[in-house]
């Protein structure tokens, strides 16, 4: 016997397959064993209600949808049916949507809702949304209640003159038994969620399925490659298997943080349960698709996909406006065929990344945007059921909101990072005698703007002015303040104030500042003549030194307080000397732990290992930072000491972004320096290495590039600066034409490497610092033993 067959059913409701469908069949209000938010009674009705419209019109779902006590918008009181239909129907709607729910209230009688936009010929896919909808009022003596709703599968065609008066009919008995209850003192109400009840019978029939199977038979695709959900014969098995894999990955979206996160999650809950070999995830912006990850033989999908602009007529191209496109692919010769896109005979899939228009419930004040398209390819021909359609789409719902808070967390991570770019210097200020180089390392969490900051000045007395301070927080104020503190810092020291008073009159601005926030700071000047080195603190870690017999130690000043505090006592300083080859610490409290500063330790063992290397150094200080909560600023200054024959030669030169000759004139800047200073074997392969270094950095960068070459008594060194801080990625040849594509960009690096002693890249305040050194023949050797 059939499980309907079992059921005991409210008087006047019967099977609807065998039950003629006449006047005298009746809904009865008083069933039993129904609870909840509904009433019991309430609760029988609905009941009774679902599963005659379902049954009776052969739709997969029935909804009964009820006016809010207000009389402001309709809510879904019962839904009846199986997965994954029940689920695609709108838990609320205003009256004057376009939902055939509130149109057949508002216009008094039936509502009928089929896809909007038709398509035409198989070449073209499948409907997106692969429901019709049928709706008629409940309302009787002047009464409105709200609306009776059905949903069928598409393949089952339109609804008939007789569909509609059949559910008119069910709609007339149900507002008359809810008119029988409200007079009776029963809430007509919904409840704050609809509740749903399985309506056995609804689910796709055997019939169905087999025919389904020979269509895609006809196609060409073999009977084992087609996608089986659940167990044959047992009812709901194959929704709610399909419903599985939809909340997984809700579940998994929700942890996702990367892209690399979505992309695995699409590969496991959507491209494996639906089979696909290849699946692609992309964005739309600035007028094209760009590709966000993929998985799967997906060669072919990427070159079709990425960089399209998005016009005409192409699959991908319409989705992006909002429609899914299901392409069953046709049985041919080529069937077989792995090498393009434009293979007619594999089926495909483009799912606009959007919410589903059908299941927003909240009010929005405009249509979501569609963020990028999810393509599935597939291997030969395949039928896609209305089950499946409905589940893709909503899961390319669910990937659509990942992809857009995604992107917009790394907008505003792109946002700090840029700010805090800015805010930095873009360059050290050169000095004959003094060699400089900063790092500045962001917290763990990269969305946040940090307030620690790093500047060199210049002064005409032969001085040179270290900064390096923190601002605390971290937030757009704690860089606003920074910005702030860096300027009046800078200016106050080009006016010519000692370290001390510099700090009194930043302190003083400070407190006109409106903020409350605190900043500590620590101004290290030195004479460059004298090796002289005056240092204020306020309330920041002293400086360290490293001498040239390999001793570390503190440059003690008198610690002061910080800025922001208000107090009328005096910054003090403290003098020290430097002696030639000492090289200068000055480092925020991110550079060590939350409970003991070990810098001092580190710097010693480390600058056993890297000698007078100041850019090693600096990694190597950096090197345990990355996972700190607190941003890492460090700022490393070496004394070459006055003897000239030892001081470094220093020249620069600057290529704007969009100068087509300064790749020839950058050539020619270092071919002009090097004979100039003597060291004319050189120029031939500096020169080859700087074409390299500029046309990469222009190319990738797209920014202006700064060359520095200098001299010094056994080595020269290179070093171009670009605003991209990505560092550059040697990529080796390959035999694949998309590698080969791919390694076009990092063969430069191979002949850097081959050419130069040492060569590395170094993260600066706005971008990278690609940098190497040659030995000058004949001096190597001398000033190896020299550093020994």
């Amino acid at each position: 016997m059939s499980p309907l067959g079992r059921q005991t059913w409210p008087e006047g409701l019967r099977n609807d397959r065998s039950a003629p469908d006449t006047e005298g069949s009746r809904l009865d209000g008083c069933g039993h064993g129904f609870a909840g938010v509904l009433g019991d009674e309430l609760a029988a009705v609905l009941h009774c209600a679902v599963h005659q419209a379902a049954h009776r019109l052969d739709a997969v779902a029935a909804a009964v949808y009820l006016l809010t006590p207000d009389g402001g918008e309709l809510r879904a009181a019962m839904i009846g049916g199986s997965p994954p239909s029940v689920f695609t129907l709108p838990g609320r709607m205003p009256l004057d949507s376009p939902y055939a729910s509130a149109r057949a209230l508002a216009d008094r009688g039936v509502a009928l809702l089929a896809e909007p936009d038709p398509l035409t010929g198989l070449e073209h896919g499948a409907l997106a949304y692969p429901y019709t909808v049928a709706s008629v009022p409940l309302e009787t003596q002047g009464r409105r209640f709200g609306s009776l709703t059905v949903l069928r599968t598409e393949d089952r065609g339109g609804y008939s003159d007789a569909d509609c008066r059949r559910l008119a009919r069910i709609g007339d008995r149900l507002a008359v038994l809810l008119a029988d209850l409200l007079a009776r003192g029963a809430t007509i109400a919904p409840g704050s969620l609809p509740v749903l009840v399985p309506v056995l019978g609804t689910e796709p029939s055997a019939e169905a399925e087999a025919e389904a199977e020979d269509e895609a038979g006809a196609g060409g695709a073999d009977a084992e490659d087609e996608v089986l959900w659940g167990v044959t014969g047992i009812p709901g098995s194959a929704g709610l298997s399909l419903l599985y894999a939809l909340q997984r990955l809700a579940d998994m979206l929700n942890r996702a943080t990367a892209m690399e996160h979505v992309t695995g999650a699409a590969e496991f809950c959507v491209m494996a349960p639906f089979r696909a070999r290849a699946m692609a995830l992309t964005s739309a912006a600035e007028g094209r698709l760009w590709v966000l990850g993929h998985s799967g033989d997906s060669a072919h999908l990427v070159r079709e996909l990425h960089g399209s602009a998005l016009h005409g007529e192409a699959p991908a191209v319409r989705a992006v406006r909002g429609r899914a496109l299901f392409v069953p692919g046709a049985s041919g010769s080529s069937a077989g065929r792995r090498d393009g896109a434009d293979d007619r005979s594999h089926a495909t899939a483009y799912l606009p990344l959007v919410g589903s228009r059908h299941v927003v419930d909240l009010p929005m004040a405009e249509d979501a945007p569609v963020v990028g398209v999810c393509c599935l390819s597939f291997d030969g021909p395949r039928t896609f059921p209305p089950e499946e359609r409905a589940v893709l789409t909503m899961m390319a719902g669910l990937l659509g909101s990942a992809v857009q808070r995604i992107r917009l967390s790394a907008g505003r991570r792109s946002l700090a990072e840029g700010m805090q770019r800015r805010l930095l210097p873009a360059m050290l200020a050169e000095a004959p005698r003094l060699t400089t180089t900063a790092r500045y390392r962001p917290a763990r969490a990269a969305d946040e703007v940090g307030g620690d900051w790093y500047d060199v000045m210049t002064l005409p007395d032969d001085r040179v002015v270290l900064v390096i301070g923190d601002v605390e927080g971290h937030t757009l104020e704690s860089a606003a303040v920074m910005g702030q503190l860096r300027t009046a810092v800078a200016a106050y020291a080009t006016e010519g104030h000692r370290p001390a008073a510099l700090l009194e009159r930043t302190e003083r601005l400070l407190s006109r500042l409106g903020t409350e926030l605190l900043a500590t700071c620590c101004v290290v000047s030195v004479d460059t003549e004298t090796g002289a080195a005056e240092v204020a603190l306020a309330g920041h870690p002293a400086p360290l030194v490293r001498l040239p017999d390999g001793r570390v130690r503190r440059l003690r000043a008198p610690a002061n307080v910080p800025l922001g505090l208000h107090m009328r006592n005096p910054y003090l300083s403290r003098e020290h000397t430097l002696p030639p080859g000492a090289v200068l610490v000055l480092y925020s409290d991110g550079l060590h732990g939350p409970d003991h500063d070990d810098v001092h330790v580190r710097l010693a063992a480390d600058g056993r290992q890297v000698g007078t290397d100041l850019e090693r150094l600096a990694d190597r200080l950096l090197v345990d930072t990355s996972g700190r909560r607190d941003d890492a600023a460090l700022l490393l200054a070496r004394y070459e000491g006055t003897d000239d024959g030892t001081a470094p030669r220093t020249a620069r030169f600057h290529v704007h972004r969009r100068d087509l000759r300064g790749v020839g004139a950058a050539r020619g800047f270092v071919d002009e320096c090097l004979c100039e200073w003597g060291l004319a074997e050189l120029s031939d392969e500096l020169v080859l290495i700087t074409s390299e270094l500029v046309t990469n950095a222009l190319i990738h960068a797209g920014s202006d590039v700064d060359l520095r070459l200098r001299a010094f008594g056994d080595r020269v060194r290179l070093e171009v600066r670009d605003s991209d801080s990505d560092p550059p990625v040697p990529t080796a040849y390959s035999l694949t034409a998309e590698g080969s594509a791919r390694a076009e960009h990092g063969r430069g690096l191979f002949l850097v490497d081959a050419l130069a002693h040492t060569w590395n890249t170094s993260p600066s305040g706005r971008g990278k610092t690609v940098w190497l050194e040659m030995d000058i023949p004949g001096a190597a050797g001398a000033g190896r033993a020299a550093d020994r």
